[in-house]
């Protein structure tokens, strides 16, 4: 029977895998054309979205927990006027969640269990980082589903949970 560690890790690496397959669809449901497009003057697109999730996984988990020095520049993920290709951000992306897959599977009990650097968020341990890390994909999620359907496009995704 594994121990909990590991199936700590595989869950989290399961569902981080779930999340960023979502992001794939909707960056893919838009035309290349539209994926830096704010649909409304305010807000985000589909596009700086996936910039700023790379840059906060980058930052939280390879930064912090890989130790890989990673220096983040999150305004620029929002606004930048150069952003790559809809597939560069993509693999960029997916570089950032394998970068996370294998930091997490590599952690040992005391690992999860160390004390948080990040101070941004009322969590005190990298098990609580990467919980928020997680989440704050998902959240975004809600915001691109949004933004396909304001571009009129949509991802044909049926309700996931």
């Amino acid at each position: 029977m594994p121990d909990l560690r590991a199936t700590v890790a595989d869950e989290c690496v399961r569902y981080l895998e779930h999340l960023a397959g979502r992001v794939e669809r909707a960056v893919r449901a838009v035309p290349r054309d539209k994926v830096y497009v704010k649909p409304f003057p305010f807000g985000n697109s589909v596009g700086h979205l996936v910039l700023h999730l790379t840059g906060n996984l980058n930052h939280y988990v390879g930064a912090g927990l890989a130790g890989t020095g990673y220096v983040r520049d999150r305004p620029k993920e929002f606004t930048d006027a150069n952003p790559p290709s809809p597939d560069e951000a993509l693999a960029r992306f997916r570089e950032a969640v394998t970068l996370v897959g294998r930091t997490l599977r590599n952690l040992d009990e005391a690992g999860w269990q160390a004390p948080s650097e990040k101070k941004e968020h009322p969590i005190t341990t990298h098990f609580g980082l990467v919980l928020v890390c997680l989440s704050h994909i998902n959240n975004h999620i809600g915001q691109m589903a949004y933004l396909v359907k304001q571009l009129g496009c949509s991802t044909d995704e049926p309700p996931v949970w």
